[in-house]
């Protein structure tokens, strides 16, 4: 069943960012991955949470998704991420 992995980001560096953005789609696509939200403009239904930046992307399994994440693939793309922003990443398994 699918996974999504949601990743909710307060980016500190945009001008380094922008290589991560560059970067992180080659890692996910050989994952089988794919974006279905990606930083776009957000709108609060209820509640108070303001999100900076929100991404969400579909996996075929949550084992993929946790592969992923933990891949050499990704690695140099997660330590640029980590390096110019501050974030959570959740995966949560489809219906």
């Amino acid at each position: 069943m699918p996974a999504y992995v949601i990743a909710h980001i307060d980016v500190q560096d945009p001008v380094k960012y922008e290589d991560y953005k560059k970067m992180s789609p080659i890692s996910i696509e050989r994952f089988g991955g794919r974006f279905i939200a990606r930083g776009g403009r957000t709108e609060v239904l209820e509640g108070t949470w303001q999100p900076k930046r929100l991404v969400m992307i579909e996996f075929p399994s949550v084992e993929v998704a946790r592969e992923w994440w933990a891949s050499d693939d990704y690695a140099p793309a997660k330590a640029l991420r980590q390096a110019t922003s501050t974030g959570d990443l959740i995966v949560v398994e489809g219906v």
